[in-house]
């Protein structure tokens, strides 16, 4: 489908938002980038990965310690995705553009490619959220039915019991098959990516097989093959149901907006900012560590209105937001506990497992 269009009122909700937010940071003399704490978690973060990839592969530890190596490593690799990564490619980890750059090159060591997802994540995702045929973030088809003008399949009637396994392969996909999928058709569903350079097709390729020869053939020459696919599928899954219920909380969760352009004009009923509000939903934003290792994604309201913001600022910029929000009469969808997002998003999949004639309105 073509990409819609938002309404454009002459005195957005969207502009006093941001006048607030910029009053805010110049009142308190702050950059909007990330700071020492973030620099900090990112060195951290890094440097386990490093330890626990030395030590499972060179030190061959016992097999239930490897294990739970695995588990934790793959826990760390979503996390840099989420705080290094996620900083970087949107220009928010540092003032500086080769810091910015090079933090999103953590993707790429990781196995994913850096260009290809900021054409998904920031130029679609961002600004198209949950609207169906469009943000490629709600085509998990056909193992799963994520909005109700998605066709129902009858593999859907179970959703809601097996999404964790399909969740668990994300990663393990997205690195194997659909990077390649984009690359080779040069399109994130029906929208073209930016043309690619000849840099950024040798930094594909490069990393590629970097990865490939790190995480896979050098693993294989250490410790075997058998112990190698145990282990790989251990990380890679965990990795995969960590990035997933993270990302789905934040926008396939009850309450949250689906909607579709009138037609003919193609357009949302909503100005972007209102869009964003009614798509999106925070949860667990009073639990540090929850923030700390998620990469302030669970403030994914204030991340949507303001991606070129580090997340490090979220939780006093979430104070702005929702004052103003209670002063427009706009709707701030919050949960509580990282548990209760989870239950909503399976309630979520249990009503969409429902036949589509129960859903309409």
């Amino acid at each position: 489908m073509a990409t819609p269009k938002f309404i454009a009122p002459a005195n957005s909700f969207y502009s006093e938002l941001k006048r607030r937010t910029n009053a805010y940071f110049e009142e308190i003399g702050t950059h909007p980038t990330g700071n020492y704490k973030l620099y900090t978690k990112a060195a951290v973060l890094l440097s386990s990965m490093v330890l626990l990839y030395t030590h499972l592969v060179f030190f061959t530890p016992p097999v239930w310690l490897a294990l739970i190596e695995c588990i934790v490593m793959g826990g760390v690799t979503a996390a840099i995705g989420f705080n290094v990564m996620h900083d970087g490619g949107h220009g928010s980890f540092s003032k500086k553009k080769w810091v910015n750059e090079l933090a999103g090159l953590s993707l790429n060591m990781l196995g994913a490619n850096i260009h290809m997802w900021t054409t998904k994540h920031n130029i679609i995702h961002h600004t198209y959220t949950n609207i169906d045929g469009v943000d490629d973030d709600l085509d998990a088809r056909p193992f799963l039915r994520l909005c109700e003008n998605q066709e129902h399949l009858k593999i859907h009637r179970y959703q809601h019991y097996y999404f964790w396994g399909a969740y668990s392969m994300l990663y393990i996909y997205w690195i194997f098959f659909t990077d390649y999928v984009k690359y080779f058709t040069q399109k994130v569903g029906d929208i073209p990516i930016k043309k690619m350079s000849t840099k950024e097709h040798l930094s594909f390729w490069g990393f590629k097989v970097l990865h490939f020869m790190l995480f896979v053939v050098l693993p294989i020459y250490t410790v075997g093959f058998l112990p190698w696919l145990i282990g790989f599928l251990v990380y890679g899954m965990f990795t995969g149901l960590v990035l997933s219920i993270v990302f789905q909380l934040a926008h396939t969760v009850e309450h949250a907006h689906f909607p579709m352009p009138a037609q003919p004009s193609n357009k949302i009923e909503d100005e972007w900012a209102l869009h964003q509000l009614k798509t999106t939903a925070n949860f667990a934003t009073k639990n540090k560590i929850v923030s700390w290792l998620t990469g302030g994604l669970n403030f994914q309201i204030e991340h949507h209105l303001f991606p070129r913001i580090s997340h490090v600022h979220y939780p006093e910029i979430s104070k702005i937001i929702k004052e103003a929000c209670a002063e427009f009469g706009v709707a701030y969808n919050e949960f509580p506990k990282t548990r209760t997002a989870i239950l909503s998003h399976i309630a979520h999949l249990r009503q969409l497992a429902l036949q589509p004639v129960l859903l309409q309105r």
